[in-house]
């Protein structure tokens, strides 16, 4: 894949020539050194997976993803749950752990895609064994309700996983499916974008953690809870009334989720929903620097990442450098070396 092509698609070009320059530079694409506890980055001839441990999904529906998987060079293996149909879920809790718990097991594959989100992750999550995992770590990746699955990892594992597009949207040579390509094939996840007026400008270094907020929080004080201290946080949502956007951002600062980060994005909070009894005037940015406002650590707002089409592919885990500028925002990955103590 064109990796100066990728960037062009959402770069001005002047910035776009720039960081392909650095890329050239300093190329990461499965040679650099990583830390030994990163999953080994994709080749042509690997095996991955499709599974659904939350909502169901028919099989065609599959079909655009596989066969650009494909086109990757990538062997596509299916999970007994891909078109299972439990209530809302994938197939029974039993059947959706057995599946998700055999497809971590098998060491010939590299990497799991999850289906799709909705809900039900969290109903299997405290069954699976990993021990297989941490011998033979694979990518995980997926968002939404997989953000569960990143935050069990992170805090228990410390393995990194990938917050990107599932089996039902990976469908387009677009931005996004580029992105995932890059993260998945070895190349740093480099992002420019630019800068909103409501952001608050400065830099930060650290490991990057988070995902949707809904699972941040219906996660808080659960085995699958992360540790913010140091780190910058990532958020996003889809479907939320403010009001519940503001309570569960309460909820983050009195746990002191928001106390000592070292920065935190703010990706999509799409479809957001109308309250039809007395709705919440703020707007959302407002919620959520009222949330930080006494705190100098730096806030990037609008990022594209999330319940979107443009949804950027995010290695959670590992280190990144973030500058919050007044025109631009840059999220860079930096090289674990780099990461400070914790």
């Amino acid at each position: 894949m064109d990796r100066k092509a990728f960037f062009k698609t959402f770069l001005p070009a002047g910035v776009a020539a720039m960081m392909f320059k650095h890329a050239l530079a300093n190329p990461s694409n499965g040679t650099s050194k990583v830390a030994d506890h990163i999953p080994s980055f994709l080749k042509a001839g690997d095996a991955v997976a499709i599974t659904c441990p939350a909502g169901h999904m028919d099989a065609e529906k599959i079909l655009p993803c596989t066969r650009l998987l494909q086109k990757w060079g990538l062997k596509v293996v299916y999970g007994k749950t891909v078109g299972k149909k439990w209530h809302r879920f994938g197939g029974t809790d039993h059947e959706r752990m057995e599946d998700f718990q055999s497809l971590l097991d098998n060491p010939s594959i590299k990497a799991i895609i999850f289906g799709k989100g909705g809900y039900g992750t969290m109903r299997i999550i405290d069954q699976l064994n990993w021990e297989k995992f941490k011998q033979h770590p694979k990518w995980l990746v997926g968002y939404s309700d997989l953000t569960v699955v990143h935050l069990h990892v992170h805090n228990n594992l410390r393995i990194p996983t990938i917050h990107g597009n599932m089996g039902n949207g990976i469908a387009n040579d677009d931005a996004s499916t580029a992105s995932l390509y890059q993260a998945l094939f070895g190349f740093k996840t480099e992002y420019t974008v630019k800068s909103v007026p409501l952001n608050r400008t400065g830099e930060a270094r650290g490991q990057l953690v988070g995902g949707n907020l809904t699972m941040l929080h219906a996660c808080l004080s659960s085995k699958s809870d992360v540790d913010t201290r140091g780190k910058i946080l990532f958020i996003e949502d889809v479907s939320e009334y403010k009001y519940t956007i503001d309570r569960m951002l309460m909820s983050l600062k009195r746990s002191g989720k928001l106390d000592h980060l070292a920065g935190l994005v703010v990706g999509q909070f799409s479809a957001m929903k109308q309250d039809a009894e007395e709705n919440f005037t703020m707007g959302l940015e407002d919620i959520i620097m009222d949330k930080v406002k006494e705190y100098g650590y730096p806030v990037c707002f609008n990022f594209p990442a999330g319940h979107i089409a443009g949804n950027r592919a995010l290695k959670l885990g590992v280190p990144y450098d973030l500058l919050v500028g007044r025109e631009w925002v840059i999220l860079n990955e930096a090289p674990p070396e780099l990461l400070p103590p914790q």
